[in-house]
């Protein structure tokens, strides 16, 4: 079940703004809870990827991208996921949930999430994600014209280049 009330509390809690500031870094706080955890009574790894909505919900919030999005009637995206999982987050764990944009190229925004506990990192996410209209991904230009972003120092660093040159190379469709 998605999480309605951690939705809501998203929403009414994201500081709103003008800014635009493409090096926001989003930061929420929650607690692990009974219907978060797997039968090893650890955080369900099907909820981390939930959670990581917010957190994107919050940043679109946090930059103002929201506004943009129902202007244009635009939509967004995850276009591919890698996800490493290094401790485990128990019931009750206070997790810091951090979303920041890891770099964006022609067609792809990347987005760098993180789960932390007593300042220890959980686990961590690199998404490829992108803004849709009419169905089809535009061109980030567009989106950084909309955003009144120059962009020219939102590069895609090393690692995450790695990550889209090995992508570029996985079969598709898979197979059966």
């Amino acid at each position: 079940m998605y999480p309605v009330t951690r939705f809501i509390a998203t929403l009414l809690k994201a500081p709103r703004s003008n800014s635009r500031d493409h090096n926001t870094i989003s930061e929420i706080t929650f607690r692990c809870r009974p219907w978060d955890l797997d039968m090893f009574f650890e955080m369900n790894n099907g909820r981390v990827l939930t959670l990581y909505d917010l957190g994107r919900f919050d940043l679109v919030l946090r930059i103002g991208l929201d506004k943009i999005l129902r202007k244009n009637r635009w939509g967004l995206v995850v276009a591919g996921t890698t996800v490493r999982y290094r401790r485990r987050i128990r019931l009750f764990d206070k997790v810091s949930l951090r979303t920041k944009v890891a770099g964006i190229d022609e067609r792809w925004v990347y987005i760098e999430q993180s789960m932390w506990v007593n300042g220890q990192p959980c686990n961590s996410a690199l998404l490829r994600t992108g803004v849709t209209s009419k169905g089809k991904a535009i061109e980030t230009s567009v989106l950084l014209a909309e955003l009144g972003v120059d962009g020219s120092d939102i590069k895609v660093g090393a690692w995450e280049q790695a990550w889209i040159d090995s992508e570029a190379q996985r079969p598709w469709p898979p197979s059966p």
